[in-house]
């Protein structure tokens, strides 16, 4: 695919997220012009399957018969799961086309997201995901068990929705001077997704070294044509500095980079972006 016809992809499990995922996939798709799709997964997980110790003194006919009740239900179970699917994405359908986008492309899978992904990244723009599943919906200082493992094993953009969609006004950049953060600088200024927003540029660091990397970055911002850039210099936690700038600012939406450093080093010291994905409130896009 050619780069300005690459997916929005939106990943829903029916979940009350799946709302916000929705609308935060249509605005995006509508505001580069691309291509949506919404994909439900089902995953067979292998300790969803029935266990049933078979080795005990019965007869064959016994076991004969309890073998047929297990594949009757395990195929009763996998009939079920396929219609919620279908159900879970004909209301997702529903969402976009209401929202504005007429004809979003309809996907059930089976099998493994992070598998899913792998064999599509090429054809993904941004994947769009909610921060909880089903399991964890009341759960806001909570995030999906798979959502870590799935961001680190996918090279992409991503946007992760923690509460009902509202059209960003306000971006923050969590600039730390990184690769990672220089390409999120070059792609707000590329983009017409972003134009015509506030832009918050928000470095965590020493005084001298926070005003000198911010400078920087601005001065990519203005000759971009960017006007509206506020400059914040942060000293103290990295992680708590930047989720209260979010809530004093009223930011709708944070940019940044994502696990940048090794899996030794987020052992070690604990993960950055682990520890944002679940403090923040607000949408995080992360680039990877």
């Amino acid at each position: 695919m050619q780069n300005n016809k690459k997916l929005i992809l939106a990943c829903i499990d029916g979940s009350r997220l799946s709302e916000a995922v929705c609308d935060y996939a249509v605005w995006l798709a509508q505001g580069v012009e691309g291509p949506l799709k919404l994909m439900y997964m089902i995953d067979h997980h292998p300790e969803t399957a029935t266990n049933v110790d078979l080795s005990g003194n019965i007869g064959v006919d016994s076991r004969d018969h309890l073998l047929e009740e297990i594949t009757s239900s395990e195929h009763q179970r996998s009939k079920q799961r396929i219609q919620e699917g279908k159900a879970i994405l004909q209301a997702a359908r529903t969402r976009v086309v209401e929202d504005g986008f007429s004809d979003p492309i309809i996907c059930l899978q089976h099998g493994s997201l992070i598998e899913s992904l792998a064999n599509v990244k090429e054809d993904i723009r941004i994947l769009v995901i909610g921060a909880r599943g089903k399991i964890h919906e009341d759960q806001p200082d909570k995030i999906g068990a798979k959502l870590e493992s799935m961001i680190r094993s996918f090279h992409g953009h991503i946007l992760v929705a923690y509460e009902a969609f509202k059209i960003p006004k306000r971006i923050m950049i969590a600039y730390d001077g990184s690769e990672a953060s220089d390409k999120a600088i070059a792609m707000i200024a590329d983009s017409p997704l972003y134009k015509g927003l506030s832009c918050h540029l928000v470095c965590v660091n020493k005084k001298d070294t926070a005003k000198s990397l911010i400078d920087n970055a601005a001065d990519k911002l203005k000759t971009a044509g960017w006007s509206e850039i506020i400059s914040a210099g942060l000293q103290g936690e990295t992680v708590h500095e930047l989720c209260e700038y979010q809530m004093e600012h009223q930011i709708d939406l944070t940019i940044m980079g994502a696990f940048s450093h090794t899996r030794l080093h987020d052992l070690l010291l604990g993960s950055f972006t682990t520890k944002m994905l679940i403090n923040t409130k607000t949408p995080l896009l992360l680039l990877r």
